[in-house]
């Protein structure tokens, strides 16, 4: 049994809140985590099971004034029930009534969000994070990377993991179902129906998908552009999709909390949203899967370890972030010239810190020039600049820029 992160969040909006709302991706342990924090006095219902899914379409109202508490999993499956809760809580507002969970983003559906408005709170689950799978019972709370990052201190590695043993880890990911494959290719076989039954299942509570064929396909070319800014018309191209078709078809799977799309950090807030957002997935171990990257293809050709890589860290970050009592908000930046920052972190004062991600134990200058030149056109939101390196030492190297190992983001303290 893993200790999540994200656990004093949601009990502490249960003391408080009507409804709470987890979301997250299926299999990244929603289920579980619930039934661990709801009271003995919730009632539990899966709208799974097809049975039980029909009977409560047929009378959602019915269903829920039959409850006192109730923890309903999945509800993404019968969205009619949002107006039956609002409904509830109104005319009985204590806190925790309703524990839900959903493998899609309910929020993005404007009934949803308007019903439930100041009466639920939502928190989101991923995969395990790094931190979440070597934390002992006797241990202390979990440290925040990011939240020590703004305060201008980099965590200290206390578990180094470095070389074979990360590109371990990184093949890996975070699906607790994944970890307990013994090798590369039963983690394989594993996505690949994880994807299947996530398209059987869930697309059609989504959306009307009359090409739902090509989705399997549009998803194997989204591997393959991890980390890179987002082409529909060029993935669509590939698959037989119009742009159109495939932006839509991309949402879907953001919607699935599969993949983000990333948008470019900018002083003006504007260029933010005209320009290219990069595509990343949430999980490194999926992306492995989906494309097909094992150990072997590792000692073959070590370029495309790269892209997973920073996959692996924006991972580990969204999971710190996500975990944080504070709001942030993730980037990326890129000039004209082709400078880029991978990962880019802004806090709700709008001051930022710059994450580039190398896969060598090496650090030269030169791999400090994009931080540099971002931590100018940043000014004084600067925070601060970490390169994350597969090495074993943490390094100054002035005006706020720092090398550190990749393993601090499940470290302890700060250096």
């Amino acid at each position: 049994m893993f200790t999540r992160a994200i656990t004093p969040r949601i009990e502490a909006a249960l003391s408080d809140t009507p409804v709470v709302l987890l979301l997250g991706p299926r299999q990244a342990g929603k289920t579980t985590l619930v039934r661990q924090l709801a009271r003995a006095d919730m009632q539990y219902i899966t709208l799974d099971d097809e049975t039980t899914r029909l009977s409560v379409q047929d009378d959602p109202v019915g269903l829920i004034r039959s409850l006192d508490r109730a923890v309903i999993d999945e509800v993404q499956r019968v969205p009619e029930l949002v107006l039956a809760i609002k409904k509830a809580v109104d005319e009985d507002r204590r806190p925790g009534r309703f524990l839900l969970t959903g493998s899609a983003n309910l929020m993005t559906l404007p009934t949803v969000a308007d019903s439930l408005a100041g009466r639920m709170e939502t928190q989101q689950l991923l995969p395990l994070s790094q931190a979440e799978i070597r934390q002992h019972g006797d241990q202390l709370p979990f440290d925040n990377w990011v939240q020590s990052a703004f305060s201008g201190k980099v965590l200290e590695s206390t578990d180094l993991v470095l070389g074979q043993q990360l590109a371990d880890l990184v093949i890996k990911g975070g699906y607790p179902e994944a970890l307990t494959r013994g090798n590369d290719d039963r983690r394989a076989q594993w996505a690949r129906a994880y994807i299947d039954s996530i398209l059987v299942r869930d697309v059609a509570d989504l959306a009307q998908v009359d090409k739902l064929d090509k989705m399997p396909r549009l998803f194997e070319a989204l591997a393959h552009t991890a980390g890179q800014m987002t082409n529909y018309a060029k993935l669509g191209g590939q698959v037989g999709l119009d742009t159109k078709t495939a932006n839509r078809y991309v949402g879907i799977f953001e919607q699935l909390y599969l993949i983000s799309r990333v948008p470019v950090w900018a002083v003006n807030r504007l260029n933010r949203v005209v320009k290219t957002p990069k595509l990343q997935f949430i999980d490194s171990g999926l992306l492995a899967a989906i494309s097909e990257f094992g150990h072997e293809e590792l000692a073959r050709d070590k370029t495309r370890f790269g892209a997973l890589l920073e996959t692996f860290v924006y991972s580990e970050l969204l999971k710190h972030v996500n975990s944080s009592s504070r709001r942030y908000r993730l980037f990326y930046y890129r000039d004209v010239t082709g400078t880029e920052v991978d990962i880019v972190i802004e806090n709700a004062a709008a001051e930022v810190i710059g994450i580039e991600v190398k896969a060598s134990a090496t650090v030269r200058r030169k791999d400090l020039d994009g931080l540099r030149k971002f931590a100018a056109i940043a000014g004084d939101r600067f925070k601060l600049g970490v390169l994350l390196y597969d090495g074993d030492q943490t390094l100054p190297f002035g005006d706020g820029i720092w090398a550190a190992p990749i393993s601090t983001l499940w470290g302890r303290g700060s250096s």
